[in-house]
């Protein structure tokens, strides 16, 4: 009788647990693309996403699910080959090619591409891991939409706060592939460890069988994640913080390792201006809103983060202006 209740009592936390999961979920803002050309209220509740949670979910974002899907064969296929090939995907700019496995994300290794514009990066990056033609071809058409979806994205934003010459057409991007080697010993740990993006926005394509992403909320617990096939979810990181002067939140997330089965996500990263610096808009600084911080370029905060360790955000408050 006891063993019954025991089991009666787990099944029910097990699904108050996924009820609670799920009311979670409910609460993570969800964008729809076409409705926020024309409906003002859409256009509200992007805006208060990105200064409450610091990520939304979008929903009719153009991206096909064909191409996501042929996308996704793509990626497990390049991370599953042999390390000594995936070592040829080199750095453009520091943390942006190959990343292997460490003591402190030892589950977890990643292949990236920087400047996602530029068609002959791309090409370097087929020719270091010896893509075939389909691939190159799948590459180059994702590529490009989901380029071309982040600058719509940051466009929309822009309109939210007012601010309607953005040119976010000639903002960097970079390309990351994840891979999470999860074993059974590995469930319970970190898959990644806790961090903001150094970037403006990410647009995460997650696994659609897998989950374990979480994201702080302003009550400071973890709030998890779960796969939603089709959407892709938007993260702010600590460059929309610095351009939005203080408004958007840069949102703090980690992986956990939920089950023991791998996991793949295809991240797009918009990074900051090209060949000038990172500083709020003149429409987002006045008496009420003094300028928060310094300008920037993208590559000295990048070194500043990694030189001192801050992965959370906290090499903003390095280049904060200090209260008059």
């Amino acid at each position: 009788m006891l063993c019954l209740l025991t089991a009666e009592f787990k099944t029910l936390v097990g699904k108050d647990k996924r009820n609670r999961d799920r009311s979670m979920e409910e609460r993570i803002p969800v964008i729809d693309l076409e409705k926020i050309n024309w409906e003002e209220g859409e256009c509200k509740k992007l805006r208060e996403a990105c200064e409450r949670w610091g990520c939304f979910r979008i929903i009719n974002h153009t991206i096909p699910a064909t191409l996501m899907a042929e996308m996704r064969k793509v990626i497990e296929s390049l991370l599953d080959l042999p390390t000594e090939i995936k070592k040829h995907n080199i750095d453009a700019i520091p943390g942006s090619g190959y990343m292997a496995p460490t003591a402190i994300n030892p589950f977890y290794e990643a292949l990236g591409l920087y400047d996602l514009a530029s068609s002959h990066a791309m090409h370097n990056f087929c020719s270091q891991l010896l893509a075939s033609p389909h691939q190159r071809q799948i590459m180059g058409t994702y590529g490009e939409a989901i380029r071309g979806l982040a600058v719509k994205i940051g466009q929309k934003m822009a309109e939210c706060l007012g601010v309607e010459d953005s040119d976010f057409e000639e903002w960097s991007c970079q390309f990351r592939i994840n891979k999470y080697n999860f074993t059974p010993e590995a469930v319970g740990s970190t898959g990644v460890q806790i961090h903001t993006d150094s970037s403006f926005l990410t647009i995460l394509q997650d696994d659609d069988n897998v989950g374990g992403l979480e994201v702080l909320t302003c009550s400071a617990s973890f709030v998890p994640i779960p796969p939603f096939p089709g959407t892709l979810l938007v993260n702010l990181g600590d460059i929309a913080r610095v351009w939005s002067n203080g408004r958007f939140c840069n949102l703090i997330h980690r992986v956990q390792c939920k089950e023991a089965r791998k996991r793949y996500s295809i991240a797009t990263f918009m990074l900051a201006p090209k060949n000038r610096n990172v500083e709020a808009p003149a429409e987002l600084v006045d008496h009420d809103h003094p300028r928060l911080y310094q300008s920037f370029t993208y590559e000295d905060y990048r070194k500043l983060r990694v030189s001192n360790k801050m992965h959370t955000g906290e090499a903003l408050e390095l280049l904060r202006f200090a209260k008059s």
